[in-house]
């Protein structure tokens, strides 16, 4: 009468699911309490680097990285290499209109030549001189010379690039007649081409 029950046995005391999770993971020791991390976690961890990034090293990179670009800029300008010419020059069109302008004889590259000769001999000669009046005259003419030379030498780039090229890129004319009015040696990209040597 004083014996146990059987179904009446003590059962096993066990700790809520929140606070066995707090005791596992509260041990620095224990690796079962942390989350395993993701796969994009872990490859930004390998990608991260090691040291903190140095302003200081990230400025000289960036002003050497400036300094190779612009070198490989001028190396372009002197050879005509395509790949690292400015904005303003890249294109076979463009190529096509400096190599054509470098191939032919433009006066117009002589005009501010002629414009300071004429302002240093206004110094010495009276304005209202014979020579003075001359000299104008003379200037006159050859910049309405170049006007009209620039003009048809546009027009004859224009049917050349059509026929090439089928249609004519915006600006290229405009380039054409501008580097006409350079003097040869003084114009960039430098020539590839003599006088006489026209593009195909």
């Amino acid at each position: 009468m004083f014996g146990r029950k059987k179904d009446q046995s003590p059962a096993p005391q066990s700790l809520p699911a929140h606070d066995e999770q707090f005791g596992r993971s509260k041990d620095p020791r224990s690796a079962k309490g942390v989350p395993t991390p993701s796969r994009k976690a872990q490859e930004e961890a390998r990608k991260r680097p090691l040291v903190p990034n140095d302003r200081a090293a990230a400025k000289v990179a960036n002003r050497d990285a400036r300094r190779e670009q612009q070198a490989r800029t001028r190396r372009a300008l002197d050879t005509g290499e395509e790949r690292f010419l400015p904005l303003r020059d890249k294109g076979p069109q463009k190529r096509y209109a400096r190599d054509y302008v470098d191939a032919r004889f433009s006066l117009g590259e002589f005009v501010m030549f002629a414009a300071l000769a004429i302002v240093l001999l206004t110094v010495v000669l009276p304005p209202t001189s014979n020579a003075s009046i001359i000299l104008f005259g003379v200037f006159w003419v050859m910049v309405a010379y170049v006007v009209i030379d620039t003009w048809l030498m546009g027009r004859k780039v224009k049917q050349r690039l059509i026929a090439k090229y089928g249609s004519v890129d915006q600006g290229v004319i405009w380039y054409c007649c501008m580097r006409s009015l350079q003097f040869r040696r003084m114009r960039l990209p430098k020539p590839m081409v003599a006088r006489g040597e026209w593009p195909t």
